[in-house]
């Protein structure tokens, strides 16, 4: 008797792809999203809170350390927002994306107690390509990216397009530069 021994990927050898589940592909991405920030969130030592209902805000993330000098736990809040309208690895310094300006004003509202980032997420067009595992690893793709939008203005009728900067990609060390940060009594 032959066993079938997995291949590289993880899966065994398949004449068809698996047949996936009737949600909506927003209801999916929001899922994926949700599943990255909480592996940032536990890679950084941070805990999760969701506010019920949320009002606007997706998440609470709260950081404890010896060194803030504001409180021993620092909280920001965090919006989450995915995308397969933007290719991964997008080429130059920002890439565009679109808030209702509603969503816009909430962010961007200054001075806060409790300050406020967006992260957006973007992922490949199908399903299929959101996911790879392997026995050293789990691979969610494609990338977040973060941006602070304290003070952005409102700049379109009902919908306004900022900038996001691919150099912010958020993982656990931008997490956690961010959490030093406001700790320090300074922004994210």
């Amino acid at each position: 008797m032959t066993l079938a021994q997995p291949e590289p990927g993880g899966l065994l050898p398949q004449r068809t792809p698996p047949q996936r589940g009737g949600l909506a592909t927003t209801a999916c991405m929001e899922t994926l999203q949700v599943g990255y920030l909480h592996a940032v969130a536990a890679a950084s030592g941070c805990s999760l809170a969701q506010p019920f209902p949320d009002n606007g805000i997706d998440w609470h993330v709260s950081h404890g350390a010896p060194g803030h000098t504001v409180d021993d736990e620092v909280t920001i809040k965090v919006q989450l927002k995915c995308t397969y309208q933007t290719a991964p690895r997008p080429p130059g310094p920002t890439f565009a994306f679109t808030l209702d300006n509603d969503h816009l004003v909430k962010l961007a509202r200054t001075p806060v107690t409790v300050h406020k980032i967006l992260v957006v997420m973007l992922v490949p067009r199908t399903q299929e390509d959101w996911l790879r595992a392997g026995h050293d690893r789990l691979e969610l793709r494609h990338c977040c990216y973060w941006i602070n939008l304290a003070g952005h203005p409102v700049t379109g009728r009902r919908r306004t397009t900022v900038r996001i900067p691919t150099a912010r990609i958020f993982d656990d060390r931008a997490l956690c530069e961010i959490m030093t940060r406001v700790g320090a009594g300074g922004r994210p």
